[in-house]
């Protein structure tokens, strides 16, 4: 019998060989599933990819998608020497003359000179307010007035100690600058026996910006004020090398006076700075600034294309290769692509403008699925009507009154037209006096008022004097009010005016907000603003917005929550009660692309839920991986123990083969001797 043999130990087999192509089919699952593994982050990877291509077309969208954008204007002026201006998006486009005759500048004062600037001079306080000086005569050579008089201009008089630790020319200087008070210090040096002069120049330019200084000395010594007094109409210490003076000029032909040289309230919107003189008219022309708005929407034709061509690489699939791109098949791809063509398909509606379509501007779909851009077509739709191309990007609303004007509009906003009621205009607080006011104001005795202004209470303090009728001295308190830092810092103003002599005080704001009261103050009753007096608090407007009671905020109505107008916020500035027409709201291209991509590629938008998803797989995976990469050793253990035993079983059996061979040969030979 032939004996069971190998090429090693007892079973012969290659062990080590079986056991390890066993293992490979044993870790196909877990090949598989880190297969899927890395198409899963070479997924996350693309979407990436898509969301960063994404976010760059939604950039393109921001100078699109306000109505804002499309009013950018350019000024050119015909003379750069003469004046520059730059104009905001409400100024009207159109040509205007301009000739300067005089230039604002600031009062410039000098003192007398010193023989140095750190030896003590004097304490004291001084004190700086600002005003006009009118009549008498101003000699040159001396720098000084005389039977002038001063007026001031109704702002805060600040005042300075000057102390041992301030008391050096230097000193003074430093304080008066530290102070903040309207006028900056400085030291010259003229090189005389004595050449230290301490320079005092006005912040604000313009007649009104003049500078008048008192000085109450200590005890004993008249050094400060004679350094420093200076009173156009009376003492005067300083020297004055620069005269307060207004710009004058003309627009149009129309004469005009103004403090400083930097105007904004003459032609609507436009900012003027005024450089020098000229004797010929100088043209300022004002036009829209088309150049930029085509630059932003050839850049958003060129961002979509981007994007359109971004989508088609990342699912593409060879049919000659029969292979596909990472995001072949994917579903959240193709719902962004149909997404983003719907909207640029489907044309805006509710416009009161004459486009609908981008192909009305010159842009157009291409075979591919691209956008093409006819550069001349856009710039005629342009320079014909930018609001209408407004309309087509952008979310805008337009009113047919004149006295309503669209403010903004809410996320829950709808298109429509909506009509407009008002019921109730907006009214201002108001306090007006009980009797004709007094017009001696007397310093300690009637010359304090504590003023109630939208909830913000503060009291000022009224120039003494005996004021030439009720209209100057209306004006003492408006200037004195509205120069109030307490009231001013919170952007708080008021309106003060008379009617025989009787003082009205009225807030500027609109609505429930607005107030106006005198709750305080020695001179309260002495300029009847007691208690006698009317105080009305102001009303909110109130109506209708699409048939619905709308919420009034000051002269703002605003559409009620849970209808189409909801959030939809119109400004009402005056007019009659009842119908006020309508307002049409429109949402563009680029608004409505802008709060897609919000959706898309924003936090919790459809490519992070996508791949919240595949990082949520390859994490389970992850864990079957671990799970299945822990039993290898467990089934490799187990194979080498089966051939371990299979080894056993063998090498028994060929002990009993070689033991059955030995028994025969015996009895063969048996049988041959007998």
């Amino acid at each position: 019998m032939a004996s069971i043999t190998s090429t090693g130990i007892a079973s012969g087999l290659d062990v080590e060989s079986i056991v390890t192509q066993l293992m490979e089919v044993e870790r196909l699952p877990i090949e598989s599933l880190e297969a899927k593994q890395a198409s899963y982050e070479a997924k996350i990877s693309a979407y990436g990819t898509i969301k960063s291509t994404l976010s760059d077309f939604q950039t393109s969208l921001l100078s699109l998608s306000s109505a804002s954008k499309f009013k950018t204007n350019e000024v050119t002026v015909s003379n750069q020497d003469v004046a520059s201006a730059s104009a905001a998006s409400f100024a009207t486009p159109g040509a205007y003359s301009l000739r300067v005759d005089s230039l604002a500048q600031a009062q410039k004062l000098v003192a007398s000179g010193q023989t140095s600037i750190t030896d003590d001079i004097g304490n004291g306080v001084i004190t700086i307010e600002f005003g006009a000086i009118s009549g008498g005569t101003f000699d040159e050579d001396a720098g000084t007035y005389s039977g002038a008089t001063f007026t001031s201009n109704g702002s805060e008089a600040l005042s300075i100690t000057i102390n041992e630790s301030n008391s050096s020319l230097a000193g003074i200087r430093d304080a008066i600058n530290n102070a903040e008070v309207g006028v900056t210090a400085s030291i010259v040096n003229d090189g005389s026996d004595t050449p230290y002069r301490l320079v005092l120049t006005s912040n604000e330019s313009g007649l009104e910006n003049s500078i008048r200084i008192s000085v109450a000395d200590d005890e004993g010594s008249t050094a400060l004020s004679s350094l420093l007094a200076h009173d156009p109409s009376g003492t005067q210490s300083l020297t004055e090398t620069v005269t307060a003076q207004n710009a004058e000029f003309e627009v149009d032909g129309l004469a005009i006076t103004k403090s400083s040289n930097t105007v904004t309230d003459v032609i609507s919107g436009v900012t003027l700075n005024l450089k020098s003189t000229s004797e010929n008219a100088t043209t300022i022309t004002i036009s829209r600034d088309t150049e930029s708005v085509a630059t932003s929407i050839d850049a958003f034709v060129s961002s979509y294309n981007t994007v359109i061509l971004a989508l088609k690489e990342a699912t593409a699939y060879d049919t000659s290769t029969g292979t596909s791109q990472v995001l072949n098949g994917e579903s959240t791809i193709r719902t962004i692509e149909t997404q983003i063509r719907n909207i640029l398909n489907t044309p805006i509606t509710g416009t009161r403008g004459d486009y609908t379509t981008l192909s009305q501007i010159g842009i157009a779909f291409q075979k591919d699925g691209t956008l093409s851009l006819d550069g001349a077509t856009l710039k005629s739709a342009l320079e014909s009507n930018s609001d209408d191309v407004a309309a087509l990007f952008a979310s805008v609303g337009s009113t047919n009154d004149s006295l309503v004007h669209y403010a903004s509009s809410g996320s829950n906003t709808q298109v429509g037209t909506y009509g407009i009621t008002v019921t109730r205009l907006a009214t201002q607080g108001r306090v007006t006096g009980s009797e004709a006011a007094g017009l001696t104001i007397t310093a300690g005795v009637n010359d304090t008022l504590t003023v109630l202004l939208n909830g913000t209470q503060s009291t000022v303090t009224l120039s003494e004097g005996e004021y030439a009728d009720s209209g100057a001295l209306a004006t003492e308190i408006q200037s004195r009010i509205n120069a109030n830092s307490d009231f001013s810092d919170k952007g708080i103003t008021v309106n003060v005016t008379e009617s025989g002599g009787v003082l009205s005080i009225t807030s500027i704001a609109y609505g429930s907000e607005s107030s106006a009261n005198i709750v305080g103050g020695n001179g309260r009753v002495d300029l009847g603003l007691g208690d006698d007096a009317s105080v009305t608090n102001g009303l909110d407007v109130a109506g209708t917005i699409n048939g619905v009671t709308a919420r009034g905020v000051g002269q703002a109505l605003i559409g009620a929550a849970g209808n189409a107008a909801e959030g939809l916020s119109v400004s009402i500035s005056g007019g009659a009660l009842g119908s006020r027409g309508t307002v049409s709201y429109t949402q563009g291209f680029a608004y409505k692309l802008d709060n897609l991509l919000d959706a898309i590629v924003g936090e919790g938008g459809s490519i992070e839920t996508r791949t919240d998803g595949l990082t949520s797989n390859i994490e389970r995976m992850d864990s079957d991986v671990e799970r299945l990469e822990n039993r290898m050793d467990i089934i490799e253990a187990r194979y080498r123990s089966q051939f371990i035993t299979l080894e056993l079983l063998i090498s028994e059996m060929n002990s009993t083969s070689s033991y059955l061979e030995q028994q025969l040969e015996a009895l063969a030979n048996l049988n041959s001797q007998s």
